[in-house]
């Protein structure tokens, strides 16, 4: 037990020094983790840690996808409907029937239910392990935000899939009316429980002055709502996800501020140890895939089979879909030419869930051992080497965030918080018996804010009035505070909108809770 709690200790240590080395070398931590992950279970002598595979799903995914889902909104998903019934709907139920129909022609004794179930698992790309490899890269926005709202919501169709897979196995009956009113069930049942988490989540928090302990309520909240709803026959996932975007980082004003500032710290850290141990156990594993005892070489085989076809399906789709959705997409939020349909054909890692799914298979599953290595060699195929060759190609093709989009994204929110401001501010001085020098100096100093922005013709004197010193320091501070409350709440309002960035919403929204935080 002692050597196993050494591992665990030693992969979460690994994870914060490999982050740093990923850093240096462009190459994303969790593959870095996952490939010592391997070569431990290549050592001997090194203590084998196994979690029971329906342990391995509760234990991991709920934080993981909440703390995705927490980076994300409502008006993000909506804006991005065509994605997600596209890729996490569609292109998962096309992946499912090429791989299962591949599985049961190449792998010998594999029933049709086993090779949907096999399919199922296979099929959904990781929203951690994609965002992970995309992220520091600085691809374009468009692009993060698509692989983000397709692995949000991937996961609850392919586990609808494999779950009535895996009970056709049991009971040797398959329905596909049946599966599609499970679907149905689960979907609408999911989110409405995380609606309803979320609801009594925020209504807790308000309650709740303590920082710590409300950092430790969030964290209590994924794990519960995924429990509720596997009780009640609901898609666990689809929950977490419905109460992470509900609940999100979108606390109101003053209690929201610090909830940002260090409960987004806390979340952070809390993701990349939970994602470094995830993916130096999908690592180990591969000793539990080389002791099932099968032919290597024939199952080797077999893997590549079902590899290819993973790999040629996503990038068969990418070249189909691209161009249609720039014919009748938003430019903002489709990839912009065939360099970025390629960039994100290339971003269909598997991870976490496939690996899960994959132990979690029954005992008598025929030809399990090739099933199991066949999901390992999927994970290293469309997660290792994309995570080592993506930097150089999509350096090759030139794809990058551009410095002007991403200012044109956050010009607009500063300019409506910035106007939101004055507008407090004079809502104020017509209604208190404010000293006109303090008025004049604060609606000198945020208009000029919105004359550095663009939003308002300059003046040669604006610089000069943002070194002046404010005598009235208390009353100073009462009224900005006022002010910054308003451009708060405009910026909270139009992170829920559709068409909205929520990244550029919470990059406006940090300047400001830094600034209250500075002040307090």
């Amino acid at each position: 037990m002692l050597g196993q709690l050494a591992v665990v200790l030693g992969l979460m240590l690994a994870t914060a020094l490999l982050v740093a080395v990923g850093e240096r070398v462009r190459r994303p931590y969790p593959v870095l983790v996952l490939l010592l992950g391997v070569a431990l279970a290549l050592m001997p002598g090194v203590p084998d840690v196994r979690i029971d595979p329906e342990l391995i799903l509760p234990i991991f995914l709920p934080p993981l996808i909440f703390a995705a889902a927490q980076r994300s909104s409502w008006g993000m998903i909506l804006a991005h409907r065509r994605t997600v019934v596209w890729m996490a709907l569609v292109l998962v139920l096309v992946t499912v029937a090429a791989v299962a129909w591949t599985t049961w022609l190449v792998i010998p004794g594999v029933t049709a239910a086993a090779a949907i179930a096999f399919g199922a698992l296979t099929a959904p790309p990781d929203p951690v392990a994609a965002e992970a490899v995309a992220e520091p890269l600085r691809l374009p926005r468009r692009l993060v935000t698509t692989l983000q709202s397709e692995g949000l919501c991937n996961d609850a169709t392919a586990l609808v899939v494999y779950g009535v897979a895996v009970q056709a196995m049991l009971s040797g009956t398959y329905s596909v009316p049946v599966a599609v009113l499970d679907f149905c069930y689960e979907a609408g049942a999911a989110v409405l429980l995380g609606l309803g988490a979320a609801w009594l989540a925020r209504w807790l928090l308000a309650r709740i002055a303590e920082e710590t302990a409300r950092n430790a309520l969030t964290l209590v909240v994924p794990f519960a709502t995924y429990l509720a709803a596997d009780a009640i026959g609901a898609s666990g996932v689809l929950a977490v996800l419905a109460a992470g975007l509900t609940l999100g980082r979108s606390t109101d004003q003053d209690a929201g501020v610090k909830d940002r500032l260090y409960g987004g710290a806390f979340w952070d850290t809390l993701e990349l140890l939970i994602t470094g141990l995830a993916f130096g156990l999908i690592g180990l594993e591969l000793r539990a895939v080389l002791e099932a005892g099968v032919d290597l070489k024939v199952a080797a085989w077999h893997a590549a089979a079902i590899c290819v076809v993973i790999v040629g399906v996503r990038f068969a789709w990418m070249a189909v879909s691209g161009p249609m959705a720039r014919r009748s997409g938003d430019p903002d939020l489709v990839p912009a030419n065939w360099r970025e349909d390629l960039v994100l054909a290339y971003c269909g890692m598997r991870g976490l869930a496939t690996l899960a799914l994959a132990l979690a298979l029954p005992l008598d599953t025929p030809a399990r051992g090739e099933l199991l290595l066949a999901a390992f060699a999927v994970i290293a195929v469309t997660l290792v080497l994309p995570g080592l060759t993506l930097p150089p190609l999509v350096r090759a093709l030139g794809v990058q965030a551009d410095a002007d989009a991403e200012l044109a994204a956050t010009r607009p929110l500063a300019i409506r918080a910035g106007r939101a401001a004055l507008g407090r501010l004079n809502e104020l001085a017509e209604g208190d018996e404010l000293p006109d020098e303090v008025v004049e100096r604060l609606r000198e100093r945020h208009r000029s804010m919105l004359v550095q922005l663009g939003d308002e013709p300059g003046s040669d004197d604006y610089q000069q009035v943002l070194r002046e010193r404010v005598r009235q320091v208390k009353l100073y501070r009462q009224v900005e505070d006022q002010m910054v409350m308003a451009a708060r709440a405009e910026i909270l309002r139009a992170r829920r909108e559709p068409g909205v960035d929520p990244k550029a919403a919470d990059q406006v929204l940090r300047r400001l809770d830094l600034q209250s935080s500075a002040r307090a």
